[in-house]
């Protein structure tokens, strides 16, 4: 999806707001994923931008598989049901039908709750103008 494909399809969206990449003509990067990424501690930001590469496939598929197999266990301490949507969010770097399902997924928390993309700057500025 090109940037100009991301601005009409979210209007709301200036170039501005478009990360880089998104020009790059990389078919399945989605800005949404980048913003829920950036709401991250710097420290998992790291961590996950390096699974995401294209490089890390070694690393990212057997993790995304042990996530979704710890999220059956949810019975157990520790593991829990939260492990197997984000098993298939790294799964879905490597399988286009789980892609389309993140997309999709992505498309309904955008409509439900827009708040959770906004840039940071503006949910600060809203923050600003409820005090």
């Amino acid at each position: 999806m090109s940037s100009q494909d991301t601005r009409d399809h979210y209007p709301g969206i200036s170039r501005r707001l478009v990360p880089k990449g998104a020009e790059s003509g990389v078919p399945h990067y989605d800005y949404r994923l980048e913003r829920l990424i950036d709401r991250l501690p710097a420290r998992w930001q790291r961590a996950v931008r390096w699974l995401r590469r294209p490089s890390a496939r070694w690393a990212r598929i057997p993790a995304g598989i042990l996530l979704v197999g710890g999220g059956f266990l949810a019975i157990l301490p520790i593991f829990g049901l939260w492990m197997i949507p984000l098993g298939l969010i790294l799964l879905a770097e490597d399988m286009p039908l789980l892609r389309r399902l993140r997309g999709r997924s992505l498309d309904w928390v955008e409509r439900r709750w827009p708040q959770v993309f906004a840039h940071p700057a503006a949910r600060n500025s809203d923050k600003e103008e409820t005090r």
